[in-house]
């Protein structure tokens, strides 16, 4: 049974951990000390009124249910691995499993076996289709397509140590062309060390062996010997990759052989954006590469390129739009010493279409800024008069959809929450007056939410109800929540709607937190993520 995950990629059978209000990581001890600590907000003895005593045997009987799992080895494995679906559907063990250590093995041994079947029965193909088109050919009538290129491939687990790739390629260009047919078989030596065997037919015939293995903990080689089976030419390539920060990777490469050569590039991939270069000397060329991209939101980014070198002068502008999970669409225009180009491609899972239209041979100046003014301009006019309009409708006839869906659910999560903050009231105000006095931490103001909503809440074009449906005022619980020191901390990896009090009022929505805190009279606020860590105070929160 494999992990269910939400849209943020984290696991979400972390709720426990939330209601308890402590770390995945927690001990024993830790547990049972917040089991003791909620235990004595909600146990029904404390309570008179009908109506109270009914709400806190309710949520007693959920602090309950969830000290009984976690304090239980055997029963947290199954909780951390496969959630409370793994407990409800009785996953067994075996009865010979007693300690803690065995039990860990057999999950994991469980998880392995899962996710092999899983690699075992997945085959992964790719290709692409390169289509070149000339206008300067049309308009002289010797037809549009200058060329065309076709390159497939596919990937599959023949057991746990071996792989296989098939691939070909046909290509045209004119009155000729080609093709060539490969196969490459892996074999996992160990966990840091593999070899692959090749072979070629075709265009490039030749047969080749090369091996990798992870030299430290940020370093890797790759050593690789090929053979020509036209000429006999032998070919000795040597690769070192080095991983220089976190986000930061630099590589050499020297190749041996009839056109022997030294590159040295590097690879830096951030949140928002990622570039890479490289510089090729070789003993007949020479040239220089360079690109970076900028992400401009989730779905679209920006692109620019340049090479130099022997073979030509280019430098390339342009950008993309994610349509679908699986889909997205780029722009591009070139310009060089070959002419002026359009290039279009459509990327969706392991496929590519790819269409460069040459557009003029020649370097007019005046050609030159239209191809690039004209399309930029139209792109940015439909992009705000017709595809954003469109897609903000979709977005929310698919939005509206899934709150009918839900609204029964999120009414009742509501209602429980309002209950549980009930019975948190006193103390999380006895709470709120001693920092006040003392001048220490107190929350303000504080909303969980859709992410969209907590945006777009102050905007005075906004429907008001609709942007309340979407959130939830969670500033009680999380005055409840400051601890005796004056700091309040969500634990990493933990989905706050099962924090106590809080609920999901937008189920499979991104969502985040938003907090207006005081702290030694001066005013801070702060916005995090459904799953992020979250610590106050903090200096750089401050207004």
């Amino acid at each position: 049974m494999p992990l269910a995950d939400d849209k943020s990629g984290a696991p979400n059978n972390r709720e426990l951990y939330a209601l308890l209000h402590i770390s995945p990581e927690a001990t024993d001890e830790e547990i049972r000390k917040a089991y003791r600590q909620w235990a004595q907000i909600y146990h029904p003895d404390k309570y008179q009124a009908s109506h109270m005593k009914e709400i806190a045997t309710e949520n007693f009987q959920r602090i309950c249910e969830a000290y009984e799992i976690l304090c239980d080895q055997n029963k947290r494995q199954i909780y951390d691995i496969y959630g409370m679906e793994g407990l409800t559907s009785g996953l067994e063990l075996g009865p010979k499993l007693n300690k803690v250590e065995e039990i860990k093995e057999e999950l994991e041994r469980l998880r392995r076996q899962k996710e092999q079947e899983k690699v075992l029965a997945h085959v992964q193909p790719s290709g692409s289709i390169l289509a070149n088109l000339s206008l300067p050919q049309f308009l002289e009538g010797d037809g549009i397509m200058r060329g065309m290129a076709m390159a497939s491939e596919v990937h599959s687990k023949l057991s746990k140590h071996n792989a296989i790739s098939l691939g070909g390629n046909l290509a045209v260009n004119g009155n000729s062309g080609g093709g060539a047919a490969s196969v490459v078989l892996r074999h996992q030596l160990s966990s840091v060390s593999s070899v692959e065997f090749m072979g070629s037919l075709g265009l490039r015939a030749l047969i080749g062996v090369q091996t990798s293995r992870q030299l430290s903990l940020h370093s890797t080689a790759t050593m690789g010997l090929a053979m020509s089976l036209r000429d006999g030419s032998i070919n000795l390539s040597n690769t070192w990759t080095r991983q220089l920060s976190e986000t930061t990777n630099g590589n050499i490469e020297l190749i041996l052989g009839p056109e022997s050569s030294i590159g040295v590039g590097w690879q830096k991939k951030e949140q928002k954006s990622a570039a890479s270069g490289e510089i090729k000397i070789g003993t007949g060329s020479f040239g220089a590469v360079g690109h970076y991209t900028h992400r401009f939101s989730s779905k679209s980014h920006g692109r620019i390129a340049g090479r130099v070198g022997s073979s030509g002068l280019e430098l390339e502008v342009g950008g993309g739009r994610k349509i679908s999970n699986f889909t997205t669409i780029r722009m591009l225009y070139t310009i060089g010493l070959q002419g002026i180009f359009w290039k279009f491609e459509l990327h969706r899972g392991g496929q590519k279409l790819i269409v460069p239209i040459l557009l003029s041979n020649h370097l007019n100046p005046v050609f030159a800024s239209g191809a690039l003014v004209i399309p930029t301009s139209l792109y940015f006019a439909l992009k705000k008069f017709v595809f954003k309009p469109y897609f903000l409708r979709r977005e929310k006839q698919k939005f509206l959809e899934n709150l009918e869906k839900t609204q029964d659910q999120v009414r009742e999560a509501r209602a429980a929450a309002e209950k549980a903050q009930q019975l948190l009231q006193n103390v999380a105000n006895r709470k709120r007056n001693k920092q006040q006095e003392m001048g220490g931490l107190v929350v303000t103001k504080a909303v969980y939410g859709h992410r969209k909503a907590l945006t777009s809440r102050n905007r005075p074009e906004e429907k008001v109800d609709e942007v309340a449906s979407q959130i939830i005022d969670v500033t009680l619980p999380l005055n409840f929540l400051i601890d005796e020191s004056g700091q309040l901390k969500l634990h990493d990896g933990v989905k706050k709607s099962g924090i106590m009090g809080f609920c999901d009022p937008c189920p499979g929505e991104p969502k985040q937190l938003y907090v207006e805190y005081m702290y030694g009279g001066n005013k801070y606020e702060a916005i995090v993520d459904d799953y992020e860590e979250f610590l106050i105070p903090q200096e750089r929160h401050k207004i």
